[in-house]
């Protein structure tokens, strides 16, 4: 009887896909359509197709994983089961979870440039104080338990997909197919050979669609997770194509090219004008204010989680010790979210979340090709394509930066020095004389 309830309470498939493509259509795509447009010109939405692409060879190391090791540790169960415990799991570990943080940052900064179209012009200046605040409503959220949590997430994502959803539609009846043409060229990519703006788009059109990882947590939850895992990530990812493709054509038959680059941090809301008039403009900022509030809840919930497994699992310093706070994991979330809202501006702070999750990703399909031949029936060549087109899109997107905003690199290459040092030095601190690192894991099964 137990153990039909238990089975009974668990996710199936549509819920599951509900879910999965609630995290995945978050903030991002109120704000990465302006910063594609900069690249790019009116081929942003070609770049959403082309994303799928890139997504979709890289979700198949996701996926066998997944139906191999189904497991609420999600990516860190992966790569401790590819590099076992120690610095190399910890460091790309905490790459992903230093990614989510990111994350947070953007959705709190895009919560922030939506709601402050609501007022007038002079309150501009008050966007970091609005992302900040979201952050501490947030925090207070999670702090009051699990039920709140599920509860508004659920609710609020239901209405962020839906609304989307229809916006996108809407807007394609309204304004028609946009003439996409391909010769407006960026100022930002005047300078750069043909090709190489599109590739480094290609990279802010992952961001959008990387929400299907957090699908790999679901392991314990799910009903049978051997098949439904794989079967989740990959209707979540069609359906977003569908999604981003339409929003991105009705953006664009929407507002001219120069109008959106503009707009970046509110492309939609300024779409929605003249498309619907002052009411849609409106109903947009609405949408994006609920899309942003359930997105970061998601978020730092799910990157608190991680952060307290990679603490039990001894690839990280007890989080225990510090302090007397009731989640410490949670309170180090939202404080680092906060100091890159402070710090950065929307488009750096999407940058730096792209070329952290790319070399992440990297390391997923390495591992699974390197390390697991043998455990995990796959074809090799599919995850060595996937680092391959990963590895041009972040060459790319690195050149991009290297010409147009040098900062991002510095600040990226300092945090991943700045990671991988104190891994090493936290592993080198509890190496017994023997040279073992005990990490904790043996007994951690799910």
């Amino acid at each position: 009887m137990k153990n039909t309830t238990v089975q009974n309470n668990k996710l199936s498939l549509v819920g599951s896909i509900s879910l999965g493509t609630g995290a995945m259509i978050g903030a991002g795509i109120f704000v990465l359509m302006g910063q594609m447009a900069e690249l790019v010109g009116d081929l942003f939405p070609i770049v959403f197709i082309a994303g799928a692409v890139v997504v979709g060879f890289s979700a198949y190391s996701y996926v066998k994983f997944s139906n191999a090791f189904p497991s609420s540790g999600g990516v860190v169960k992966f790569l401790n089961k590819s590099y076992g415990p120690g610095t190399t799991t910890g460091v790309f570990s905490l790459l992903m979870y230093v990614s989510m943080v990111v994350s947070q940052s953007l959705v709190a900064g895009t919560f922030a440039a939506y709601t402050l179209r609501l007022f007038p012009e002079r309150f501009a200046g008050y966007a970091t104080i609005l992302g900040i605040l979201l952050l501490v409503t947030v925090y207070i959220v999670n702090i009051l338990g699990n039920k709140v949590i599920g509860t508004t997430a659920t609710f609020t994502a239901v209405i962020k997909v839906l609304g989307i959803a229809l916006l996108a539609i809407a807007g394609l009846l309204v304004s028609g197919f946009a003439n996409i043409t391909g010769n407006y060229i960026p100022k930002n990519t005047e300078a750069l050979p043909q090709g190489v703006g599109f590739v480094a788009a290609l990279a802010l059109a992952i961001l959008a669609f990387k929400g299907f990882t957090t699908i790999t947590n679901q392991g314990g939850d799910i009903k049978d997770p051997h098949k439904n895992l794989g079967r989740s990530i990959v209707s979540s990812i069609v359906i977003c194509t569908l999604i981003y493709v339409a929003l991105a054509l009705a953006v664009a038959g929407g507002l001219s090219i120069p109008e959106i680059i503009k707009a970046k941090d509110y492309a939609l809301a300024a779409a929605a004008k003249p498309i619907f008039g002052e009411w849609g403009s409106w109903i947009t900022i609405a949408i994006a204010i609920v899309a942003t509030f359930s997105g970061v809840i998601a978020s730092v919930f799910s990157a608190s989680r991680l952060l307290e497994m990679l603490s039990n699992m001894k690839q990280v310093p007890s989080l225990n010790k510090i302090g007397n706070f009731k989640n410490p994991a949670l309170l180090f979330t939202v404080s680092l979210a906060i100091l890159l809202t402070m710090l950065f501006d929307l488009t750096r702070i999407a940058s730096i979340g792209v070329i952290f999750y790319l070399i992440m990703d990297i390391a997923i399909h390495w591992g699974l090709f390197r390390h697991l031949k043998k455990e995990v029936d796959f074809h090799p060549i599919i995850p060595l394509i996937a680092i391959i087109m990963d590895a041009v899109v972040l060459s790319a997107f690195l050149y991009v930066k290297y010409i147009n905003d040098p900062l991002v690199i510095i600040v990226a290459a300092i945090g991943i020095i700045l990671i991988l040092i104190s891994e090493r030095f936290f592993m080198i601190s509890h190496t017994d004389d023997d040279g073992n690192m005990p990490m904790g894991m043996e007994t951690n099964k799910t």
